[in-house]
């Protein structure tokens, strides 16, 4: 797609960002979610008209999961604003943050797409010079980092959100080396990728660090990085809890054990913590009074609901909800206790016709029944359905008669039509409209 040539930089922002070298790259998607920023969007529109050259075609898609009037605010600020600007509103905001930048991707029909806060602590004047990066190197992700020469954190608050950040990110690049080589900032929720590089359908966020879940799962090639300063939020406040702490840490566990074989593994390290409470139960049982036999097979219902639990949790979140829990609970129970039935006739299979030492055949017996019951739990347990596709409602209200004939064929033609209407919209810097 060509590029509009520039308007002077009397009519647009600062002269310094006019200059701003932006190679050819069709448009750019700029992604925003909002969780009640009434107050900052007002401002960040007016940033972004200002930050963004002329010559580079874009459109605004905020995605909102709010309970305050942020939609009314974006709509009547979007009158100002020399691009589109849409609302995709979430009455159901599933997977947090990082779910709601997915289904902006899936709207987004942009070559390039920016994922952007809306508190302002991503600077908007960055958003052309992410674009331009990644042009000038060929790369699939830019990221905006605070941890490169000329970047800064300074916008955390105290002393403990910068340790939590530095940790995080420790731990992240830890747990996935290959998948963020290249990018020192895994955190950072300011960044630009192109649209050919993002397979919505095999994200599955899961709270605020909707990059790492793009890098992990999506691999784009040859990421680079921009500096950025982290800001102070401009209005409202930090939506950033311990809550959201501990959904990151289930968010790791989930795209480490994403492969079968790192499944397999944490299913095993869960099992054995089984142990505990199989045997403190025990302990309580026979201290009882209860004859070891029957303290043994309720003892192991213990370890067994113990198991459960973690993997329900750690494991197969996003396999739930095919199956009722009760469902879920008896039969995981029935292939967790039948494996105490195999394991006997296993034994002496393996001690009477292959010569094995009751040791080895035993720990052979463990090993078999463990695969067994792990694939036993993944097929009969946690089957995923195929899932349907539900696209959002996206319509438009604002000024414009052009870009009404745009809003009919839009609908009338379907996701793909509303695409093309979509960059149609963007490469012509039509005024500024709300679709909804």
């Amino acid at each position: 797609m060509s590029i509009l040539p520039p308007i002077g930089a009397g009519e647009r922002g600062e002269p310094e960002l006019e200059a701003t070298v932006v190679a050819e790259p069709g448009a750019v998607t700029v992604i925003i979610p909002t969780f009640n920023e009434s107050g900052n969007v007002r401002e960040l529109l007016r940033q972004l008209t200002d930050a963004v050259p002329a010559r580079l075609p874009c459109e605004v898609i905020f995605v909102d999961d709010s309970t305050d009037d942020t939609p009314e605010v974006i709509e009547s600020a979007a009158q100002d604003c020399p691009f589109p600007v849409s609302v995709i509103h979430r009455d159901k905001p599933e997977g947090g943050l990082g779910g709601a930048v997915v289904e902006g991707l899936r709207a987004a029909g942009s070559d390039w797409i920016v994922v952007m806060d809306a508190d302002l602590q991503h600077p908007p004047a960055l958003v052309p010079e992410l674009v331009a990066a990644g042009e000038r190197t060929s790369a699939d992700l830019v990221v905006a980092s605070r941890y490169i020469e000329g970047g800064s954190r300074a916008g955390l608050a105290g002393g403990y959100r910068v340790a939590v950040s530095r940790a995080a990110t420790w731990l992240a690049k830890g747990l996935f080396p290959a998948g963020l080589r290249g990018i020192s900032d895994p955190m950072s929720g300011f960044f630009a990728i192109r649209r050919s590089a993002v397979t919505a359908e095999a994200l599955r966020p899961l709270g605020y660090k909707i990059l790492l879940e793009l890098a992990v799962r999506c691999r784009p090639e040859q990421p680079a990085e921009v500096p950025f300063v982290f800001r102070d939020r401009f209005a409202g406040e930090s939506k950033s809890t311990a809550k959201e702490g501990l959904r990151f840490l289930r968010h790791l566990v989930e795209l480490r054990t994403a492969a079968p074989l790192a499944r397999m593994i944490a299913f095993g390290l869960i099992g054995l913590t089984g142990f505990v409470p199989n045997l403190l139960a025990l302990h309580g049982l026979t201290a009882a009074g209860v004859h070891y036999l029957p303290a043994e097979v309720v003892a192991n219902q213990f370890g067994v609901l113990w198991n459960f639990l973690l993997i329900e949790v750690l494991l197969f979140r996003d396999r739930r909800a095919h199956r009722h829990w009760a469902d879920r609970v008896g039969r995981f129970a029935l292939l967790a206790n039948a494996d105490l039935l195999l394991r006997i006739p296993l034994i002496a299979l393996f001690v009477a016709q292959l010569g094995m030492g009751v040791l080895t055949a035993t720990a052979c017996a463990l090993l078999a029944t463990f695969v067994l019951r792990f694939v036993g739990t993944e097929a009969l347990v946690y089957l995923p359905k195929p899932k349907r596709e539900r696209e959002p409602k996206r319509e438009r209200a604002g000024r414009g008669a052009g870009r009404g004939a745009g809003r009919g064929a839009g609908r009338g033609a379907g996701r793909g039509a509303r695409r093309a209407t979509d960059r149609a919209a963007v490469a012509g810097r039509t005024d500024g409209s709300v679709r909804r």
